[in-house]
């Protein structure tokens, strides 16, 4: 036999031996399991989770022991195979160290499996390439870590707690909206239709008032809606960016006459201008609020303010199209009162050639009560909006960030949008570089949260309406009741991991989660189900039949989703209501439920107690009608959480083993909270997990959450 033909043989002899050593191995390796792989951004998988440029990245993937042959890094051009590098809680996981330059990453996995090829992005398993959901780093892209996870409380200032009842608004103080101003004197009154000019009387004092009860919540960042001097009560119709209105802060000095009934002329002005235009009231209301911030800071919370820069109010000086200013000595004439006006190109006017303007500018949502910035055709204007947007971040008022209202409307186009923004960061982080950037949109705002405008979004996509419709199938106006998504899951999932996807994590980390606000019904009021406004159904349709458990439900996905927590005053404690103004119901105080003040108060120590809620990652591990499961984990710690929206028992079997914990020895997980249609408890309880999956009965409307941690 020639030597050519005994190399032949003794190849084929090799690689028969290889071809049955790879059976054996495919024998004994586990059946090909996907719901081992996992990847996101949070620390566990991407080290540095922020980093920044000229660092070196570790990038991991976890598998099941022994399940797959390679895993490949994908980015762009690159495909790069990833080393193993640990094996632990039965999952193997790979790494690849890359150093970042400047410019944004995206990524995603290859997985190979003996003949099974798929790959892994921010919606999980995939047998299609998908690059838009690509993970992503953005370098130098950083939030504040006292943001990620905190739990925020927002208070519409004028219903929350009257603290000085010297400041408040006088009925016939002043002329709005065709009615006039209205001194609330019953706290308890539910708020009117038309109710822009009705004052109860909320103010600073009323907040440090209450600051012991907030702390005591756990409330770890305070959001106020606007607190600029403005004559309606919801102040997002601003007339001055520098002052506190001093009907939130003080009246030191008080001169002039009311306005005589029906009286709509000048008349009033001089009242309005020397009670709050006054000069010593808007120092002292200034100097209250930095007294307030200062509080505030010496008990470790911060506080964030509203911004409200797309559009101001007719009563600015800049307009004064109620000609409040217009004969005051020290104002220039406003643009509506003359042509040669020095705030001329702060609005954008139409029909120029046909003086007086009259109505003929650029209202927001065609309000003219609320004239839109025009800051395409004035400098002078961006100057001052981003004077105001330092100073306040900036010492002696030292705010520890902003939340944006209608950002997305800002601008007349698209570009200058993101312009506006980049420049409104810039001076932001320049002044305070821990300062929050939290903006109000709808829908994908991935554009504005590249790393250079926007920190976050107020989640509507990824929490709140996701959240609402699951649990009680109502829309959050509570506009419309859809059966077909009460208790979806497939709906649910999906909205959640595909709005999720439209954020880098330091976005995500600290995305504001509520279930309702200022704009929004009150959650508790969705759990009937009753579809419609005030006008259509009146105050009483908004309180009957409301279902507390199911916003307790909804309190602990709450507590235990990635992100910022944010409670809305009075929802702790029982406040109903549609949408605004209904919304905007006074705090019950003397009358509250203290009983669900209780369960939040236990609610948020759970959250705050458990440093995987607020840096873990988070993995969907069963669904089903009515039903919910998912994990938080880190590397040494893991909580499971299970919501049964059903009105009857459910016995619900999850495959825990998906958090890290083993499949091949039994285990047990702690109870640390459950809430069912009958009440909570905080009882500790034990589970006992076999196999990797825990089997448990679930009371109508329990949600559970359990915790296990690893010994050392």
């Amino acid at each position: 036999m020639g030597q050519n033909m005994m190399k032949e043989k003794n190849d084929m002899e090799q690689y028969k031996e290889v071809q049955k050593a790879q059976e054996y191995i495919n024998r004994m390796r586990p059946v090909f399991n996907k719901h081992a792989l996992f990847s996101d951004e949070t620390k566990q998988y991407r080290t540095p989770s922020e980093p920044e440029p000229g660092d070196v990245v570790t990038i991991r993937f976890r598998t099941l022991k022994n399940n797959v042959d390679a895993v490949y890094y994908i980015s762009g051009a690159m495909r790069s195979r990833m080393q193993l590098t640990e094996t632990k809680h039965g999952f193997d996981y790979y790494s690849i160290d890359l150093e970042v330059g400047h410019d944004p990453i995206h990524y995603y996995f290859e997985i190979q499996s003996g003949k099974i090829i798929c790959y892994y992005n921010e919606l999980g398993v995939t047998r299609q390439l998908q690059e838009q959901y690509s993970f992503g780093i953005v370098p130098g892209f950083k939030t504040p870590d006292w943001a990620k996870g905190a739990v925020m409380y927002q208070i519409f200032v004028d219903r929350f707690c009257n603290g000085d009842k010297s400041n408040d608004v006088l009925t016939g103080e002043y002329y709005y909206i065709d009615s006039q101003s209205t001194r609330v004197e019953d706290w308890n009154k539910l708020p009117e239709q038309m109710d822009v000019s009705n004052f109860y009387g909320g103010d600073l004092q009323g907040v440090m008032d209450k600051l012991d009860y907030l702390q005591e919540l756990g409330v770890e960042v305070i959001y106020l809606n606007p607190i600029f001097v403005s004559p309606s009560n919801h102040k997002y119709d601003i007339q001055d960016y520098d002052y506190v209105d001093p009907h939130f802060g003080k009246i030191v000095e008080d001169e002039g006459n009311l306005l005589a009934p029906g009286d709509r002329d000048n008349s009033h002005a001089t009242r309005f201008i020397n009670r709050v235009a006054n000069k010593k009231n808007l120092e002292a209301s200034n100097q209250l609020f930095i007294e307030l911030v200062e509080e505030i800071h010496r008990r470790g919370m911060k506080i964030i303010l509203d911004g409200v820069f797309n559009h101001c109010g007719s009563f600015n000086k800049w307009l004064d199209r109620e000609k409040i200013y217009e004969k005051q000595e020290g104002y220039e004439k406003g643009a509506f009162i003359s042509a040669d006006s020095p705030y001329h190109t702060f609005f954008k006017f139409h029909n120029e050639h046909n003086w007086p303007y009259n109505e003929f500018y650029d209202g927001w949502w065609g309000h003219d009560t609320l004239p839109k910035l025009n800051y395409e055709d004035s400098p002078k204007l961006q100057k001052y909006i981003m004077h105001v947007a330092r100073k306040w971040v900036s010492p002696p008022y030292n705010v520890d960030g902003w939340r944006l209202d209608v950002a997305a409307d800002l601008g007349h186009s698209s570009g200058y949008n993101h312009l506006f923004w980049k420049e409104f960061r810039r001076v932001v982080k320049e002044a305070n570089p821990n300062a929050v950037i939290i903006a109000e949109h709808y829908g994908d705002a991935s554009s504005w949260l590249q790393g250079d405008e926007w920190d976050t979004v107020m989640n509507y996509d990824a929490f709140m309406e996701p959240v609402s419709w699951f649990l009680t199938g109502m829309e959050k106006h509570s506009d419309q009741y859809r059966e077909d998504l009460k208790g979806n899951v497939d709906s649910f999932r999906d909205a959640m991991r595909y709005n999720s996807s439209r954020f880098y994590a330091p976005s995500l980390q600290i995305a504001m989660n509520e279930l309702d606000n200022h704009d929004h019904s009150r959650f508790l009021s969705r759990t009937n189900g009753r579809a419609g406004r005030l006008h259509s159904l009146g105050h009483r349709a908004a309180e009957e039949n409301v279902n507390k458990a199911i916003l307790r439900e909804a309190v602990v996905m709450q507590m235990t989703w990635p992100g910022a927590p944010t409670l809305y005053y009075g929802d702790e404690a029982g406040v109903c209501g549609f949408t605004d103004p209904d919304n905007r119901r006074t705090y019950p105080w003397g009358n509250e439920d203290k009983e669900l003040i209780r369960f939040y108060t236990d609610a948020i120590h759970m959250h705050k107690t458990y440093d995987v809620l607020k840096g873990g990652s988070v993995k969907f591990l069963k669904g089903e009608y009515n039903l919910i499961a998912y994990g938080r984990f880190a590397d040494d710690e893991r909580m499971i959480v299970i919501v049964n929206n059903n009105n009857g028992n459910v016995n619900a079997e999850i495959p825990v083993w998906e958090t890290g914990i083993s499949r091949t020895h039994d285990s047990v997980l702690k109870r640390v909270l459950s809430s069912n249609a009958v009440g909570y408890t905080m009882e500790e309880k034990e589970y006992e997990v076999k196999g990797g999956f825990l089997t448990m009965e679930l009371t109508p409307l329990e949600a559970v959450v359990l915790y296990s941690r690893d010994e050392n």
